[in-house]
């Protein structure tokens, strides 16, 4: 069982940064691949970024590829999300998920979730 807590969210003007981070409970976290998806109310959710269990591989949608950056730290049972360069078409909630096996765009692997955080930009 994997307990999920996101943070980081936030009001930010376009072309600012944030950085959220999703802390885990448990203590075999660092065998669990991860990954970042965002629902604006009204629409659809979508994938933004995965990271495998080691961090050696990570994965982006096409709308965050070069801005968006994920990461992990294992001894610190977190990952980060840095969004960099951010547009208004970003806001949405934030949510991270994680799955023992899986890691990448398909939301319906995912086991885990935590409650999201609001990510609001500004033009």
């Amino acid at each position: 069982q994997v307990q999920l807590v996101e943070s980081g969210g936030g009001l930010v003007q376009a072309g600012g940064s944030l950085r959220l981070s999703c802390a885990a409970s448990g203590r075999t976290f660092s065998r669990y691949g991860m990954g970042w998806f965002r629902q604006d109310p009204g629409k659809a959710w979508e994938f933004v970024a995965a990271i495998s269990w080691t961090g050696g591989t990570m994965a982006y949608a096409d709308s965050v590829k070069g801005r968006f950056t994920i990461s992990r730290d294992n001894a610190k049972n977190t990952t980060y999300l840095q969004m960099n360069s951010l547009k208004p078409e970003d806001t949405a909630v934030y949510y991270c998920a994680a799955d023992r096996i899986y890691y990448g765009s398909d939301i319906r692997e995912y086991d885990y979730w935590g409650q999201g955080t609001q990510v609001t930009v500004s033009s």
